[in-house]
């Protein structure tokens, strides 16, 4: 059994290493100066020592940069001895660089992209349904929807140990949900077969999927340091470099103008997306789709047009946090439908009921709706659950009543709805969209299921073993799920998007029956894989023009799992601070394998959303993550965590598949807490994080 954290281990005769950083936000390197009185046991490592690409596998981000995009990226490796000298020797390290005018973020505030800063790295141009007639215009609805950057906050800071044996082979022990990404990453760099390296995996516990690809930039530092001065080494970052230069979720913004007849109904909505990804395009094309796919959402439109961009800037590599970039999108899809009920004077849950796709109509990727009605159960279960028509109802007849006193509101509800899929959109390039698991039935009648899916907690391993016993007949103590190292192992693919239990478990369950039909004509042991490719399609639709072409899965969002929330909160009349009443969560995840497992998903999720949306504040100024943010960072402590009741739509199918449900609550509750702040307030607020200041700044301005 792998041990838990990587800071725990310490490998005897192993040696240190930190990573010195560019002081500047854009320039080249001219040297780099070590303290004179340095003793020559510790050893400066630049991009000169690399003997094979300097640059991790599938993306634009060097291992050590000579020409530097932000600052604090990686420009040398500093290794030692002693770990504690070598700390005093890295901070007197000067860095001298020839500085270049960077471009930080600027995102666009009026109604075009293009006030982008920085190179364009992707964009779409979407154009779905036929044009209306500009004289059917009776209203227009019109909002800006931003989200804000959100750290990941891992249970221990990224580290990699890496050490070398007198034959070559290359070990690396690190906690990364791509263990085979590290592995080419490694043998690229160091230009050694892939077969000679071993990737240890470690417990990633919850990482929001922020550990698919920076954990193969550390273990790159690792194996290098370890390459030069022929011992193990040990590098691991420091809180404070773990938060301000790991990646985070991107921030956004959706400008989104509604068209309606003079009956209110629907004519068509033009969208602009603007994302800022930082220093280099990594799962550039997944996060813009996905941003892309969620801001559309899933209602009748009869036009759309939407220009979506994502910037290169001079800030550190943002990257992929759960949904990717779908929650992005669909905060600004669903608060912008909330915002067209709230004018028409409607009920928001009654608008989203009237106008959801249903059957035989298709998501704008080209993926055909296969159980819309679930949605329908899923809205009315949820509100059921909350009591939400009698509360809204009350509500807003309170918010009108005291519109007209000058007073205040002090209670709100809101509600938003959402689906996920369960793999990544895209085929080629980062993810391979190859992905096997093995299973061994031993002489013994022992079952081994081998996989590289990242280890967390050990709640999917009991659902496999479980499912696997039950398949084949066996004690569940029989059955062993290997998943710590990815040596000769087959390759899982990345542990994301809720893949591990709408996919790799899958492919477990495939194996075993396999081994259920085979076992009694072979000899044993009967090892059999069980491997799942995705189905290519042209990017989106032909009315579509992407900068580059790019392979869709269709199956990434085939089946589609549907949830909703309704938040509630009550507003403290001192400090303008919501207090949340409750948050009730409905979902549709087809055949649910474990509820405990599920529900303890979603119910951490639902925490990180609420953080997300209501006090997770966290900006770069100038390039820099200030000191404020990081020492201020405000996540959910237990006493702040509200009631959660979650329910799972039951399926009638008995046959159902799993599907992804943990990226849903973020997807649907920014949007329904800033629904329910704003019917409290009386005030439309269209961005996330809801900080107190803006809420007093709103509450004033209405009074006046």
């Amino acid at each position: 059994m792998a041990q838990e954290f990587i800071t725990d281990i310490y490998p005897q005769g192993g040696w240190f290493a930190v990573t010195l950083r560019s002081p500047v936000a854009k320039g080249t390197v001219k040297s780099i100066n070590c303290p004179p009185n340095m003793p020559s046991s510790y050893l400066l490592v630049t991009a000169n020592d690399i003997p094979g690409k300097n640059e991790i596998d599938d993306f634009p981000v060097p291992v050590l940069a000579e020409k530097v995009s932000y600052i604090g990226e990686p420009v040398a490796l500093l290794v030692g001895p002693h770990e504690v000298e070598l700390g005093k020797y890295a901070s007197q390290c000067e860095i001298v660089c020839e500085e270049e005018a960077p471009a930080f973020s600027h995102l666009s505030t009026d109604s075009s992209v293009d006030a982008f800063e920085g190179v364009v790295l992707a964009e779409r141009t979407i154009v779905l349904g036929a044009p209306f007639e500009a004289d059917t215009v009776k209203t227009t609805v019109q909002g800006v929807y931003k989200t804000g950057v959100q750290e990941h906050w891992y249970a221990e800071p990224h580290a990699a140990v890496a050490s070398i044996d007198s034959h070559g082979g290359v070990t690396i022990h690190t906690a990364t949900q791509w263990a085979f990404h590290v592995r080419r990453s490694v043998g690229k760099m160091l230009k050694v077969p892939l077969e000679t390296i071993a990737v240890v995996l470690h417990n990633t516990g919850m990482h929001l999927d922020g550990k698919l690809w920076y954990p193969s930039l550390i273990s790159c530092h690792a194996a290098l340091a370890a390459f030069v001065v022929g011992k193990p080494a040990r590098l691991c970052l420091t809180r404070e470099e773990d938060f301000r230069f790991s990646p985070k979720r991107n921030a956004s913004e959706i400008r989104i103008t509604s068209s309606l007849d003079e009956k209110g109904d629907l004519l068509g909505n033009d969208i602009s997306v603007a994302a800022d990804l930082g220093a280099a395009g990594v799962f550039t094309d997944e996060i813009l789709d996905a941003t892309c796919l969620g801001a559309l959402g899933f209602y009748h439109t009869p036009f759309i047009s939407m220009k979506a961009q994502c910037a290169q800037t001079n800030v550190p590599v943002q990257g992929p946090f759960s949904g990717f970039g779908l929650a992005q999108g669909f905060f600004a899809a669903e608060r912008h439908a909330s915002r067209t009920a709230d004018m028409l004077g409607i009920d928001p849950a009654e608008w989203r009921k009237r106008r959801f796709l249903r059957k035989k109509k298709s998501l704008a990727i080209g993926v055909p709706i296969q159980d819309p009605g679930n949605m329908d159960a899923v809205m009315e279960m949820v509100e059921a659950m909350s009591d939400y028509k009698r509360k809204w109802a009350s509500y807003e007849l309170l918010r009108r009543r005291v519109r007209e006193n000058n007073a205040m509101p002090f209670r709100g509800i809101g509600v938003a709805a959402a689906y996920q899929g369960s793999g990544f959109l895209h085929v080629s390039g980062a993810d391979k969209g190859n992905y096997t698991v093995e299973a061994i039935l031993k002489e013994d009648g022992a079952l081994e299921i081998r996989t590289t899916t990242a280890p967390s907690n050990g709640s999917w391993e009991r659902i496999v073993r479980r499912l696997a016993a039950k398949i084949l007949a066996l004690d569940e103590n029989s059955v062993t799920v290997n998943n710590e190292s990815a040596g000769d192992a087959p390759d899982s693919g990345p542990s994301s998007n809720s893949r591990t239990i709408a996919v790799i478990t899958r492919l477990a369950a495939r194996c075993c029956l396999a081994l259920k039909k085979e076992r009694h004509h072979a000899a044993l042991p009967l090892v059999i894989r069980r491997s799942v490719k995705p189905s290519n399609v042209h990017a989106w639709s032909e009315s579509i023009q992407p900068v580059r072409t790019s392979a869709v899965d269709k199956n990434a969002f085939s089946p589609i799992s549907w949830g909703a929330a309704v938040v509630e909160i009550e507003m403290e009349q001192t400090d303008s601070v919501p207090k949340i009443r409750g948050i009730w969560l409905c979902i549709d995840g087809g055949r649910i394998l474990s509820e405990q497992h599920a529900r303890r998903t979603v119910v951490v999720s639902a925490i990180h959303a609420l953080g997300w949306a209501s006090r997770e504040n966290l900006s770069y100024v100038d390039g820099r993550i200030m000191d404020e943010f990081i020492y201020n960072y405000d996540i959910p402590s237990p006493m702040d965590i509200p009631p959660i009741e979650v329910r799972f739509l039951e399926n009638a199918e008995k046959t159902s598949e799993p599907k992804g449900i943990g990226e849903l609550p973020f997807c649907v509750i920014p949007a329904a807490y800033a629904q329910a702040v704003s019917q409290s307030l009386d005030h439309v607020f269209e961005k996330i994080p809801l900080r107190p200041e803006d809420m007093w700044v709103a509450v004033q301005g209405e009074k006046k």
